[in-house]
């Protein structure tokens, strides 16, 4: 991929935010962070990422949900990919995953942390291209 390629990344992880954006730094990506949904928010729409990587639970359990739904009702940001990336299921010890929906869930993919650094490029990747 291009170096041109953006990443947004929130999470309120700073070992996580680190960790992963050195893996898509090593596969040329440019990588723009932030630890909590407001931030995050205001980043994409100053940065204009090709990509969001975004974190449920950061300031609430539920922040990246709420995150997701403003980005699809943004008229500038309602195209651009948004990967939630989450250990809510079991953090919370729920009997069941998430899976993306125009209401409740508008993102592209729902993947469960610890993603493995494979899937997660491969994930990217294939979003980008389409």
């Amino acid at each position: 991929m291009s170096e041109q390629t953006k990443i947004l990344l929130v999470d309120d992880d700073t070992d996580f935010v680190e960790s992963t954006s050195a893996l898509l730094e090593a596969h040329n990506y440019s990588v723009v962070s932030a630890y909590d949904g407001k931030t995050g928010f205001q980043k994409a729409e100053d940065e204009s990422p090709d990509l969001l990587l975004l974190d449920v639970m950061m300031s609430t359990k539920t922040e990246g949900f709420d995150v997701a739904r403003k980005i699809a009702q943004d008229e500038n940001l309602k195209n651009m990919p948004v990967i939630l990336l989450t250990g809510i299921r079991n953090d919370m010890n729920l009997p069941y995953g998430f899976e993306p929906d125009e209401e409740w869930l508008p993102v592209y993919k729902v993947m469960e942390k610890p993603v493995q650094p494979d899937q997660l490029i491969n994930t990217i990747e294939e979003l980008l291209r389409s």
